[in-house]
């Protein structure tokens, strides 16, 4: 008779640890990943949301005072069908992403007065409500400075803070509505211009994260080769993830609002000598680097390419010394050092650009191990 009892409880047991082994473990840190709708049409079945926290649907525009859409035929087919992800991972957040470096020409005007912030952010919410997003995430590139030829003012510096007001407190009042908390987001720049031209430290009261754009260090505008997404900053350049993370605490940032960004793509330049493989060589043209798939898969190690690493960077980069070009990327190595100083330095977690650029997921199986 007391045998039953027992086994009914061993049974339970092997049920109750049978479906934990199954289920993957919740993550520790923010993973946030862009996905690029201006290439058209997107393939819901291809993107991993179970790897990610935060999809950033990139980009709508600003035209009029309002949020628009590009490509809106393929838009708001991709919006009303990017909630078939939460059938992945019901957890995922799903967010629109404003702007961009082409899509930024009018922020300068949106942030202007009160009544173009609040029509902004009426527009904005609508969407949200619209497509049942989770929030909005705010890529103006940049405040106070032309980016790509854009219109810009002095004034941007606090009207970037109010324009952001304008839509935390609009997207309240979409809370007060249905008790959902809705995320609030921006993509910033990592260098110092971006601090000085904002006041990052009244701009985080109203933000759930901030993206750093640790990126792009170096592009097709620079005279040197070298590293565009490097964990820590060298004697011969002074642009790092390290310093930025560091630069924006400083500026009044708390570091659990920080998201340190990563690179799925590389980016490439013919350079002048082949001395130290290329690195901080002079650039005689700028080349396409490509998503970091394309890269594993045809160009790293291969046809005369040779992979080097940066102990002082803790960066990767490649060399082909017969054509003199120089790569630069990031690839498993680096950003498994990167998880590691995201989770020493206690920051919010991670952010790529774009998705796409890794479709095989080679670097987010990577971030989806060492952060969850």
């Amino acid at each position: 008779m007391k045998a039953k009892p027992f086994l009914f409880l061993v049974f339970s047991a092997i049920i109750f640890f049978g479906f934990s082994f199954r289920k993957k473990p919740p993550f520790k840190k923010v993973i946030i990943g862009y996905v690029a709708g201006f290439r058209g049409l997107m393939g819901i079945d291809s993107i991993h949301a179970e790897k990610m926290t935060h999809i950033n649907y990139a980009f709508a525009v600003v035209q009029n005072n309002r949020i628009a859409f590009p490509k809106i035929a393929t838009d708001t087919i991709n919006l009303a069908n990017i909630g078939k992800l939460r059938n992945i991972n019901p957890d995922v957040k799903l967010i629109i992403s404003i702007g961009g470096w082409a899509g930024s020409k009018n922020f300068s005007d949106v942030a202007l007065t009160d009544t173009s912030r609040e029509n902004f952010a009426i527009s904005a919410v609508d969407v949200v409500r619209k497509y049942d997003l989770d929030g909005i995430d705010i890529d103006w590139e940049y405040p106070g400075m032309t980016g790509a030829g854009n219109i810009y003012r002095e004034e941007d510096k606090h009207n970037y803070t109010l324009m952001l007001k304008a839509l935390r407190d609009e997207l309240n009042k979409l809370y007060a509505t249905d008790h959902k908390h809705y995320f609030l987001t921006v993509a910033t720049g990592a260098d110092m211009s971006f601090i000085e031209h904002t006041e990052m430290n009244e701009v985080q009261k109203y933000l759930d994260y901030v993206n750093l754009m640790t990126y792009d260090f170096r592009t097709e505008d620079d005279s040197l080769a070298g590293h565009h997404t490097n964990l820590f900053s060298t004697p011969q350049f002074n642009s790092s993830m390290d310093l930025s993370v560091k630069n924006y605490i400083e500026a009044g940032v708390p570091a659990n609002k920080i998201v340190a960004g990563v690179a799925f793509y590389g980016r490439a330049w013919k350079v002048n000598s082949a001395d130290n493989n290329g690195l901080n060589g002079k650039v005689l043209k700028y080349l396409r680097g490509g998503g970091f798939t394309k890269l594993k898969d045809s160009v790293i190690d291969q046809n005369g390419n040779t992979s080097y690493w940066d102990n002082t960077a803790q960066a990767p980069y490649l060399f082909n010394s017969s054509d003199s070009i120089f790569l630069s990327y990031d690839n498993e190595r680096s950003i498994k050092k990167k998880c590691a100083y995201i989770k020493q330095k206690q920051l919010a977690g991670i952010m790529f650009w774009e998705y796409f650029g890794d479709y095989k997921c080679y670097l987010l199986d990577v971030v989806d191990k060492e952060l969850r």
